[in-house]
């Protein structure tokens, strides 16, 4: 199977957006500036860090480079088997599997931001990192601080983030050596999240959740407030407005992940962030990036290295955002030839045009469009489910 997880807050950069510009997936962002009224191709390719940072920027536009990364992994005909994304990579998520239209998605994703905003600015706090701690050392911290002071994202059982006061935080920050913890970095954030001060914003939230369509999931999404898959329309607006003043069980969720052995990770949106804590936590899995139109390369390449993979490009049956690329995959194991009259780079096909041939099986075509490459060699040995042609469809 292929996971497919979503950054959340704090994966923004200024820029990020700018490779994007001139990939066909890019034109999301002309369809969100309109669902929404806002120019969010400034926030993507313009916008500095400080702008950037400020929570009604920073969701929506980290949202957003999601969904243009993940159109443009769709267009290459890869999906997910399972999805999770870490806190507001949720909504990311539930688009992928088909749980959230694309458009909803926007709007509950803004107005998240704004509740959230406006909660922070009620009643104000901060949120601090603690690498090399684990949850009992963080737990213990918590306990030993006077004041409003709570686990808010459990990343890895070494990286464990506090909300609270910026009083409490700031003791965080004196006495944390005490604690054996090796380093503490303070969040550029707005708010103590994931903690009981966002509950006027869950409120907020709620009524839009009660508001918006969901769907029965195609594929399961890892939720964070309990590290479990969920499919079921029903069961979402509970756990979205949860996750707002509930700690994110993301260590939980890679140990879910690895206990289902996926075959690939992809994350999919800016940073590199959660791809950097699944690394270090499930070394053994395959894990990449798709930050980038090049990271698509790289993504190709390793479904390629992975051998068989029968549903590596499983379609995706519910709201869609774009597709207009297609892989031909090899149906079987064998030594593949191509077919010199229909294998020119730019070429049309038609729907049942031979390609080539693997063993003694014929490779026909099961789309129409033009040739943008071949990604198998002449001779090459390759196995059933291996990408062997790669087509833009009409």
């Amino acid at each position: 199977m292929i996971a497919f997880v979503f950054p959340g807050q704090g994966s923004q950069q200024p820029g990020m957006g700018a490779p994007w510009v001139d990939h066909p997936s890019f034109e999301l962002v002309e369809e969100a500036s309109s669902v929404l009224n806002r120019d969010l191709a400034h926030l993507l390719t313009d916008a500095d860090s400080d702008a950037l940072q400020i929570t009604r920027n920073t969701q929506i536009s980290t949202f957003l480079l999601s969904m243009v990364a993940l159109d443009a992994i769709e267009r290459l005909g890869v999906a997910p088997q399972v999805c999770a994304g870490h806190s507001l990579g949720e909504y990311a998520a539930l688009v992928a599997a088909g749980g959230l239209a694309f458009d909803a998605g926007l709007r509950l994703v803004q107005e998240r931001g704004e509740a959230m905003a406006i909660a922070a600015e009620a009643q104000p706090g901060a949120m601090i990192a603690l690498l090399g701690a684990d949850l009992d050392v963080a737990r213990a911290i918590c306990e030993s601080i006077p004041g409003d002071l709570w686990v808010a994202n459990h990343n890895s059982s070494t990286q464990i983030v506090l909300s609270g006061t910026h009083d409490t935080v700031a003791q965080v920050e004196a006495r944390a050596k005490e604690f054996g913890v090796k380093r503490v970095t303070r969040l550029k954030v707005g708010g103590a999240f994931h903690s009981p001060y966002m509950e006027a914003a869950r409120e907020r939230l709620s009524k839009a959740i009660t508001a918006t369509k969901f769907y029965d999931l195609e594929v399961p999404v890892i939720a964070n407030v309990d590290a479990r898959e969920h499919v079921l329309a029903h069961e979402w607006p509970g756990l979205l407005a949860d996750q707002l003043t509930h700690a994110v069980r993301w260590e939980e969720t890679i140990q879910y992940l690895r206990e289902l052995k996926p075959r690939l990770v992809l994350e999919v949106g800016p940073g590199g962030v959660l791809t950097n804590l699944m690394k270090r936590t499930a070394p053994e899995l395959s894990v990449l990036s798709i930050a980038t139109p090049a990271d698509l390369e790289k993504l190709l390449a390793s479904v390629a290295a992975q051998g068989p993979m029968d549903d590596w490009a499983t379609a995706h049956q519910g709201e869609r955002l774009y597709g207009t690329e297609r892989l031909v995959v090899a149906p079987t194991n064998g030594v593949f030839q191509p077919e010199p009259s229909t294998c020119d780079v730019g070429g049309m096909i038609a729907v049942g045009d031979l390609l080539g041939t693997i063993g003694e099986a014929e490779l026909r075509s099961p789309f129409a469009g033009t040739l943008q490459g071949m990604i198998a060699l002449p001779g090459e040995r390759v196995t059933a489910g291996q990408p062997i042609a790669w087509l833009t469809v009409s």
